[in-house]
């Protein structure tokens, strides 16, 4: 394996442990001495074929494109990469799991957005302001407004029901 620091190929296994359905290895480079991750999955015979929106266009699936996606809305957002790289293969799961030979492009676009809703909610919104291309501001609103509503019920159920208002203190009767 190519040290992605040095580019020398003389390296060392020092971790590995099951991830999904790949495995994770923890690799220190025996030039630089500095460390980096691998994940080996198995290759399945079958090749996913992506159908575009078009309905004609045909590509292959691409892993590194959905990570690409996914990276972007959850930059700068506090989730590790480990749970970047597990949203990944439950989303690959459940594709191949559902389609068999090719997937419509917005299966892929909706599952992205199932599984950020679930996780961050900004980066869902990040992710659905460009995979939905809104015209306009009221599109928006509609995709948020059930998550809004989501979140009021909870804090309803957390803090009871809203009675009248207490007054706080007013400095004296």
């Amino acid at each position: 394996m190519e040290c992605p620091f040095c580019h020398q190929d003389k390296d060392k296994v020092v971790d590995s442990r099951a991830s999904g359905a790949a495995i994770r290895r923890r690799r220190e480079c025996l030039e630089c001495g500095r460390r980096y991750t691998t994940y080996e999955r198995a290759e399945s015979g079958l090749r996913l074929r992506v159908i575009k929106k078009d309905g004609t266009t045909r590509e292959a699936y691409d892993r590194a494109k959905v990570r690409r996606g996914v990276t972007l809305a959850l930059h700068k957002r506090p989730v590790p990469t480990e749970r970047l790289d597990a949203i990944l293969q439950e989303i690959e799961d459940e594709l191949t799991s559902t389609y068999d030979l090719e997937i419509p492009s917005r299966a892929i676009g909706d599952l992205v957005m199932k599984k950020l809703r679930r996780e961050d909610q900004v980066a869902f919104v990040r992710f659905a302001s460009v995979y939905r291309d809104f015209k306009d501001i009221s599109e928006f609103v509609d995709e948020v407004k059930p998550m809004l509503s989501q979140r009021t019920d909870r804090l309803r159920e957390t803090n009871g029901p809203a009675g009248p208002e207490e007054s706080g203190p007013t400095g004296g009767d």
